[in-house]
Parts: C-alpha cells; sequence; structure tokens
C-alpha cells in the first residue's frame, strides 16, 4: 500500500470541503470575537462550517465524513513524515510548497486530530445518541478553544484554521491538480 498515493487522491476530495470549513470557522469565530460581527453572521457562518446547507438529516453525516477524512490525512501524513525521516538525506532546503507543508504538518497535526475527533463527538453525540447540549458542551468547548479564555481562543482558532487552509493549499499545489489546470490552460490559449 502507497500511503503516497492514497493521501494524494483523498486530498483534492476532502480539499472544497476543508478549506470551506476552515475558512468558515475562521470567520465566525474572528469575526464575533474581534469584529462584534452579527448573529445573523454567526449563524451563516455556522451553516456553512456544519454542512446544514446540506439538509439537518445529512449534517452528521457531513461532519462524520469530513471529520474521518482529515484523521485519515492526518494518519497517512504521520507515516509519510515517518517515511521521509528514514530516507532523509542532508540535502539543503528550498523554500517551496512542499517544504512549507513539512514544517506545519508535525506542528499542527494535533489541534488538527482534537478539532476532528471533538467536532465528530460533539455532532454525532447529538444527532445520533440524543446526548443533550449540556453533555456535550464540554466538546463544543475543547473543539473552539474555549478552555484558552476569550483572548485567547481566537487566536487558537485563528492559527488552526489558517494552518489548515495552508496545508490545504501547499497540498493541492503538490498534487499537480493546480499545474495540470494552469498548463491545459495555457496550451488551450
Amino acid at each position: 500500500m502507497d500511503l503516497r498515493k492514497i493521501h494524494r487522491k483523498i486530498a483534492p476530495i476532502l480539499f472544497i470541503p476543508l478549506l470551506l470549513t476552515a475558512f468558515t470557522g475562521v470567520a465566525y469565530r474572528i469575526g464575533r470575537s474581534w469584529f462584534g460581527l452579527s448573529k445573523e453572521f454567526g449563524n451563516f457562518m455556522m451553516l456553512l462550517h456544519e454542512g446544514r446547507f446540506l439538509g439537518q438529516s445529512l449534517v452528521p453525516f457531513y461532519v462524520l465524513l469530513l471529520g474521518l477524512g482529515l484523521l485519515g490525512m492526518i494518519v497517512s501524513g504521520i507515516a509519510l513524515i515517518k517515511q521521509r525521516k528514514k530516507a532523509a538525506t542532508s540535502k539543503t532546503l528550498k523554500l517551496n510548497e512542499r517544504t512549507l507543508h513539512r514544517v506545519i504538518a508535525p506542528i499542527a497535526f494535533l489541534p488538527f486530530t482534537i478539532s476532528a475527533i471533538t467536532g465528530i463527538s460533539y455532532r454525532l453525540g447529538k444527532a445520533w445518541f440524543g446526548l443533550s447540549g449540556d453533555q456535550v458542551d464540554f466538546l463544543l468547548k475543547i473543539h473552539q478553544g474555549s478552555y484558552l479564555g476569550s483572548t485567547f481562543r481566537p487566536i487558537y482558532v485563528l492559527l488552526v484554521g489558517v494552518s489548515l487552509i495552508a496545508m490545504l493549499l501547499t497540498g493541492i499545489q503538490m498534487s499537480g491538480i493546480v499545474r495540470k489546470r494552469r498548463s491545459l490552460t495555457l496550451d488551450n490559449s
């Protein structure tokens, strides 16, 4: 089983939903905390963040599939990091998307993992296991970084969200999809 191929095949499928989730999560928290944006704005961001636009019955499936997809990317990414360390040579590092991806990955994997697990557990706990908001509220607090207090929670969400966006953008660039489309456009000109 070639983990690199699996990682590269799953990533483009998750790209848009994860990008949407990361962007709307950051927009919600920063917009509400720092800019005092309205509850209507917050509700719209959460509609996108949680996949409620698909219909209430599909939200748990959306959250589950997206969270499991992210966890799959984390696990395969960690395995790739371990493989890379074994095969590492003393090459000089060039600053490019691959280097940035490799630098962010080991730093962000724990916050990504916590965010995915708590997001899945919160949503499924309420939707499928009939747990009340009081029973699963602690999961949402962990997911949002509320335990850090009102000052550091938006910073935490911003760092996690921007890290995920950076991982997505550098990863999609490395996949060759962007280059292939760009070269197809140039060829058609």
